[in-house]
């Protein structure tokens, strides 16, 4: 077994001095925040007695603290506050008087049924980043409704794009691309309304939306003839949809490559021997190739399922084309670079174990993202938060004897 990892002891990240009160479940609030407390924001996760969905996704070791939780939900500290009752309520409107920052990712209405409105909140900390990120825009006939990322995705077109390249039945895409792209949206969103507040000292109310974030996703890419009044032509990006974009068969296996621009196109048929393609009116140009998009993928999927993977990998790094392996996610964890670059370290969780996990992304010369705790079981912070805000002990006892919080023994 390699040497476990250590936590960082040191926070030097950009968020070091930002405080950030997380009321958030699921996927793509936790992940939002999650990458805040990778920045050095100090996160508190309030939770319900019955915790985060999340920790109950297995695999697990330990009741409350499944993979999926693992996660998400590190350099965090885990409160539990029942926040319909008032003494719950109380001790959040504490939280939010200190707080920079506030992420919710329930209905605005489930909020202000709570008494944890905008108003509500601003009302003991007018300077606070007020985020909520939720599936439609509130201006719009979808507000309230419910949202999760399989529905966002079936609704912003992924499922349908699935069947029109393949013409099976539709389907959604096996990550969680919904959660996790508007995750990294409202990340944009609580820097960018701190880098602000840090100019003009005002907070502000923010909405992220699901349906909103994820269609700007889609169109971008799949607008296509209708960018124009009057339509050019049906949406969709051809090259995407193309049935043959896939992993090539090769003779014994499979090999991505994206063979994409005329430099690219030029060394090819030179490695196959056929230069003579070179002048193909199907092949001439980048517009050409578009036009016969399905035709060219077909070219090349015929073209190199005829030799093996290592043959083409040799022949196409040599002509420098585009080439890449195609992992499965058990070979993935053993990729050669991320196992260079440090990106899956593992730690020795105090109660589980052994545990890997993904590095925060990229290097910082000044203010490095780090890992200085793992993550928590169901209330582990309960008492030493709270104590922060100046309950008692005694006062605290009481709070978990009416179920208001919890603390694990």
């Amino acid at each position: 077994m390699t040497e476990a990892s250590k936590l960082e002891n040191k926070n030097n990240g950009p968020l070091a001095d930002i405080r950030v009160l997380d009321l958030t479940s699921v996927i793509m609030g936790p992940y939002c925040t999650q990458l805040l407390g990778d920045m050095g924001a100090d996160v508190i996760k309030v939770e319900t007695r019955e915790g985060d969905n999340m920790r109950w996704v297995g695999p697990m070791k330990s009741p409350g603290m499944g993979h999926i939780h693992l996660h998400l939900n590190r350099n965090k500290r885990s409160l539990v506050l029942d926040l319909k009752q008032a003494a719950g309520r109380e001790a959040c409107l504490k939280l939010a008087a200190i707080a920079d920052v506030l992420v919710y990712n329930v209905r605005p209405q489930s909020m202000t049924r709570l008494g944890l409105s905008y108003e509500a909140v601003k009302a003991v900390n007018p300077k606070i980043i007020y985020v909520g990120a939720f599936g439609y825009a509130e201006k719009g006939p979808y507000a309230g409704r419910p949202a999760y990322d399989d529905l966002i995705q079936g609704i912003t077109g992924i499922a349908s794009l699935s069947q029109r390249q393949t013409g099976e039945l539709p389907r959604y895409s096996p990550v969680t691309i919904g959660d996790r792209s508007v995750g990294l949206h409202t990340v944009n969103a609580v820097l960018a309304a701190l880098f602000h507040r840090e100019r003009s000292g005002k907070g502000q109310s923010i909405e992220v939306t699901m349906f909103e974030a994820l269609s700007q996703f889609v169109l971008g890419d799949h607008m296509g003839g209708k960018t124009f009044e009057p339509p050019l032509g049906d949406t969709g990006y051809a090259r995407l949809i193309a049935p043959h974009r896939r992993p090539y068969q090769t003779a014994d296996g499979f090999l991505c490559v994206l063979i994409y621009n005329d430099k690219h196109w030029a060394h090819f048929f030179e490695a196959i021997g056929r230069p003579d393609l070179k002048a193909d009116v199907r092949f001439k140009d980048h517009s050409a190739r578009a036009a016969h998009i399905d035709e060219v993928y077909e070219f090349v999927a015929t073209t190199i399922q005829a030799k093996s993977t290592a043959y083409w990998r040799a022949l196409l790094e040599k002509a420098d084309i585009p080439v890449a392996t195609m992992h499965s996610i058990d070979s993935l964890l053993e990729d050669e670079h991320l196992q260079a670059t440090g990106f899956l370290p593992e730690f020795d969780h105090p109660t589980e174990g052994r545990i890997r996990a993904t590095a925060p992304v990229g290097e910082w010369s000044e203010t490095p993202p780090s890992i200085r705790s793992l993550p928590a079981h169901l209330g582990e912070h309960s008492r030493e938060i709270l104590g922060e805000l100046g309950y008692s002990k005694a006062e605290i006892d009481a709070m978990i004897l009416q179920k208001v919080t919890h603390a694990p023994d």
